[in-house]
């Protein structure tokens, strides 16, 4: 099979159908095998209708992507070919592109307006991983590809590199795998990486952002390893408490449209209520993350490898 047959395989039918099928696998290792983990059944009703939502509604708006990568691409430097090194190498570029879209995810209130339907749940299960926003295109984080498009990756494989992406990260949604080998955990983005991205612990926030290569948060300084003593406790720092679909995804854009409003603001307090971390507060009465790590004392630690499965 050549680079150009897999660009034109519908990845999105094959995804649906094999995502439905680990939803029922895990379920049934949960309550048939007693594998750990829990699927509730109104939190997982909420997930699955954000992720079947979230591909048609962002579809209408993918225009606004795709149309300013087909526009930046006469100004490629050069024109890289449909080959499979070029195609690795596309993935692996892309893979550092996805973590710094969802770095700034966590520290841009306007982008984790977004983000933050993702993390709304209090549970940690497949399910979850299909928890997605319905404005991704509206964000500016998808302009992060306009690199690699200058660089000469077709605007096709850059945009099928982040779906093939997207995919592998909903296999490490789940509690009912533990720990994978010591060489796979130290290259590759696993379920115990990423529930401590989830998690609410202080040790936890701002952590593992990786897609599927967690080496670049190895190398960027914002790795943590899963502790057994202090499981990830899942969800937001604060809670939404509803299963309601509309408000979880509404919530954050509200709270900005309210501070934005507040009287007695300067314009660039109103513009440090949509662009500051979440959290921030002109007059200093709410925490972001770094106020919380700082307050537990955590603010400068590493992770430490001596909590990571032999």
């Amino acid at each position: 099979m050549t680079v150009r047959d897999l660009l034109g395989i519908n990845i999105g039918l094959v995804s649906l159908v094999a995502f439905f099928a680990m939803i029922a696998a895990e379920l049934v290792a949960i309550r048939v095998f007693r594998a750990r983990g829990a699927v509730p059944l109104k939190d997982s009703v909420a997930s699955i209708f954000l992720g079947l939502m979230s591909d048609p509604v962002n579809a209408l708006s993918a225009f606004l992507t795709l149309g300013i990568l087909s526009l930046v691409q006469p100004f490629q430097i050069q024109t890289l070919p449909l080959t499979w090194p070029v195609f690795v190498l596309c993935f692996v570029l892309d893979d550092l592109r996805f973590y710094v879209h969802h770095r700034i995810g966590h520290r841009v209130r306007w982008v984790w307006a977004m983000h933050m339907v993702h993390h709304s749940s209090e549970n940690y299960n497949l399910p979850v991983a299909l928890r997605q926003a319905w404005t991704k295109h509206f964000t500016g984080t998808m302009l992060l590809k306009i690199p690699l498009v200058l660089a000469g990756f077709d605007p096709v494989m850059v945009t099928f590199c982040g779906v093939l992406n997207a995919s592998y990260q909903f296999f490490l949604h789940t509690e009912t795998i533990d720990r994978l080998p010591r060489w796979f955990e130290a290259v590759f983005n696993t379920p115990s990486h990423h529930r401590v991205h989830h998690g609410a612990n202080a040790r936890y926030l701002d952590a593992n952002y990786a897609g599927t290569l967690i080496i670049w948060d190895r190398l960027l300084g914002t790795f943590v390893a899963e502790d057994r003593a202090d499981p990830p406790v899942y969800g937001l720092v604060s809670n939404l408490g509803t299963y309601n679909p509309f408000r979880i995804l509404l919530h954050e854009y509200v709270g900005i449209g309210r501070d934005v409003l507040r009287a007695g603001l300067s314009p660039l307090q109103r513009l440090a209520y949509i662009f500051a971390p979440p959290g921030w507060s002109h007059d200093g009465s709410r925490l972001t993350s770094t106020d919380i790590k700082r307050n537990a004392a955590l603010i400068g630690e590493t992770s430490n490898p001596e909590t990571e499965a032999p």
